[in-house]
């Protein structure tokens, strides 16, 4: 089976991508069974499907694992390849910043960005959106998919297609996760044999919350509260909110969020569950 093409510049791109109707999936490539789920999910969506591998510079804040972030290309290929991708685009930074990482025209999040991951990483979002919304622009997708396991990120950036009038359907993808319950990621290759069984309660957190759901939204915080020791995970937030990150209400649709750091990887992992009325 031949493996993708791979465009690395602006004009290679435009020719790879032909006229037909795109899907578009957005990575940062060091590509794991979760990207090869979102790939699949989005073969069907568009008659070429692209795939893109950047690792942007512009959302890490100074002191984060840019530099390290782990690059695989060649398997990356491997897994496109795999999935039925047609086309890779890989930029250099140079290619996706041509006037150098300054801020001239930048993505504002708006207030959903500055909550939860906007707290602890101000200047993320901003980073987060302005490249996507480059890679739209390049890429000029019909339908894009990303992962809900970035729920926030997922949501801001259904919000700045549809306040941008971009004209491309944001599609997310349930959490793939391993066999423990740890959703995928590709940090998780950061964690040590110990650190991996630990982390491990972050998602029976989220379960137990769900298993709560029918006492309302103080029972679900507490339940899943209950599951993290404060001694071997870190926790930033872990967070009930309605499914547009707004106030929770019972008996409705909700979303339970949880960042939290085990040993050097900071981990994210949020699940959908609906809210009942506690007596």
């Amino acid at each position: 089976m031949a493996g993708p093409i791979v465009a690395r510049t602006r004009a290679e791109l435009v020719a790879a991508r032909g006229a037909s109707s795109v899907s578009f999936v957005p990575t940062m490539g060091a590509l794991h069974d979760g990207h090869v789920q979102l790939l699949k999910h989005a073969r069907p969506l568009g008659e070429t499907l692209v795939a893109s591998i950047f690792v942007n510079p512009t959302q890490f804040a100074p002191g984060e694992d840019y530099d390290d972030y782990p690059r695989t290309f060649d398997t990356d290929l491997e897994r496109c390849a795999e999935a039925g991708v047609d086309v890779v685009f890989a930029p250099t930074v140079p290619v996706m910043y041509p006037s150098g990482l300054v801020d001239t025209v930048t993505v504002d999040p708006g207030p959903l960005g500055a909550i939860l991951e906007g707290a602890s990483r101000p200047t993320h979002f901003r980073g987060v959106l302005t490249v996507v919304a480059k890679l739209f622009g390049l890429v000029r997708p019909d339908v894009a998919v990303f992962g809900e396991k970035d729920f926030q990120q997922l949501t801001l950036i259904r919000q700045m297609a549809r306040e941008l009038a971009l004209g491309v359907d944001v599609v997310g993808c349930p959490t793939v996760r391993e066999a423990d319950g740890l959703a995928m990621s590709s940090r998780n290759r950061y964690l040590s044999a110990d650190e991996r069984a630990t982390a491990a309660a972050i998602s029976a957190a989220l379960r137990a919350g769900v298993a709560a759901a029918a006492g309302g939204p103080d029972a679900v915080l507490a339940a899943a509260h209950a599951v993290i020791d404060p001694a071997d995970v870190d926790l930033d937030y872990l967070v009930l909110t309605d499914p547009e990150l707004g106030p929770a209400v019972p008996g409705a649709d909700a979303r339970l969020l949880v960042a939290a750091r085990v040993g050097r990887p900071r981990l994210l992992d949020n699940i959908g569950l609906t809210l009942g009325r506690p007596s």
